[in-house]
């Protein structure tokens, strides 16, 4: 009996295996400080859940359209105008379940076996496996740490080849907080027209901005782009929403159709409630987005300036979502109870087993040299942890 050859291939989720062993470690009693979370420690706001139960009081319990209900699209067309100076029509928007779930449609439908997708490193752990999992191949393309991890433009341009059917941006990014500025997405798009590829643009923490930082959609740059461009957001991130499981995609007609097709075959419709809940975040107040990031940011600042008081480890200040890279290229080589620090994985383990820590390791993002750390947790953990994490770093020799 032998199982797929192709999905045998696909690794787990090291972020939800992380987050998982920390959550086992606290039920057995046990004082652990996550670092891990992908997700608002913040509760959905109280209009949104309101919005649920009255759609659960009206009885919408039953089957939506398989790509999402036409208030729903309607409503995003209008964000993506409003925020996004992006023109759509609701036949060209699909909602699905998450964009973890978009971006999975998005790569069914695009990719043919062989067709490379380059992605930017450090990247969210997802991207190659989906791709895989399409019969794509993932191509790395370098990012330059010392600039912020800002893509190295030059790189990308020798990676291009006859193959190449899609880029990946992510931005403001998972795992390292960058935002693209409109210099490099310019450069981006036009290399994208020069050489007639996609490009995926994953914009699900664009509402997760600091120091004056600016979002800009790629798509939003020329015709030309947008043509080319598929836009995935969702209310994961914004607006607290992480378990109800609303995400959206944006692009050409033909190409939403294909990706409609394919998820009414695999999943149907999104959440019925959820998308009543969600149509009601998007024409709802903004006021808890700003109260949000407002905290974010204050989390944000004590983190940076803490680890980069720490000898032997620093990091970059990001400019967007809610994680920091930690650089531990220095503790390489270092040993913490004769145990020899070789890599990411070996750091995070031995951190979790000493100090009840959880970091993701780095080489789950393509940057071994790093660990990430969310700072979607409560000031009183961040400060606890790093503090632990300074005792750590003492102890090695």
């Amino acid at each position: 009996m032998e199982l797929s050859k192709k999905h045998l291939d696909i690794t787990a989720s090291l972020t939800l295996e992380i987050d998982a062993k920390a959550k086992k470690m606290k039920a057995q009693g046990m004082d652990v400080v996550g670092f891990g979370t992908g997700e608002p420690d913040f509760d959905t706001p109280a209009f949104i859940i309101d919005a649920a139960k009255e759609a659960l009081d009206k009885g919408y319990t039953r089957y939506t359209p398989s790509s999402g209900i036409m208030e729903l699209k309607e409503a995003i067309c209008e964000k993506l105008k409003r925020d996004n100076n992006l023109s759509y029509e609701p036949n060209e928007i699909l909602v699905s379940n998450g964009a973890k779930h978009s971006l999975y449609n998005i790569f069914q439908a695009i990719l043919n076996p062989g067709d490379e997708v380059i992605i930017p490193s450090p990247y969210w752990v997802s991207y190659p496996e989906m791709v895989k999992m399409a019969d794509g191949v993932p191509v790395y393309v370098n990012s330059l740490d010392q600039h912020g991890f800002s893509i190295d433009l030059e790189h990308l341009e020798r990676i291009i080849t006859s193959k190449t059917k899609a880029i990946i941006i992510n931005s403001p990014n998972n795992p390292c907080g960058c935002v693209y500025d409109r210099e490099q997405l310019e450069t981006i798009a036009e290399l994208a027209i020069e050489h007639d590829f996609f490009v995926v643009s994953d914009e699900i923490y664009e509402e997760l901005l600091y120091d004056e930082a600016e979002h800009i959609s790629i798509a939003s740059l020329s015709p030309e782009i947008k043509d080319r461009t598929l836009v995935v957001n969702g209310m994961s991130k914004a607006y607290a929403m992480t378990g109800w499981r609303i995400g959206y995609s944006a692009a050409k007609r033909e190409i939403i159709q294909v990706m409609s097709n394919i998820q009414s075959h695999s999943t149907s419709n999104p959440n019925s409630i959820a998308q009543y809940a969600s149509l009601a975040a998007l024409k709802g107040s903004r006021d808890i987005i700003k109260d949000m990031v407002a905290q974010f940011d204050d989390r944000r600042r004590f983190m940076v300036d803490k680890i980069n008081s720490i000898d032997l480890i620093s990091c970059n200040r990001p400019q967007g979502a809610f994680y920091v890279m930690l650089n531990i290229k220095n503790v390489i080589g270092k040993a913490h109870n004769g145990r020899v620090i070789k890599g990411s994985l070996d750091f995070a383990d031995a951190l979790l087993e000493s100090q009840k820590v959880a970091v993701v390791p780095g080489i789950a993002f393509g940057a071994d040299g790093y660990v990430r750390l969310s700072y979607a947790t409560s000031r009183e953990n961040i400060e606890k942890g790093l503090n632990r994490i300074e005792i750590f770093i003492k102890e090695l020799n």
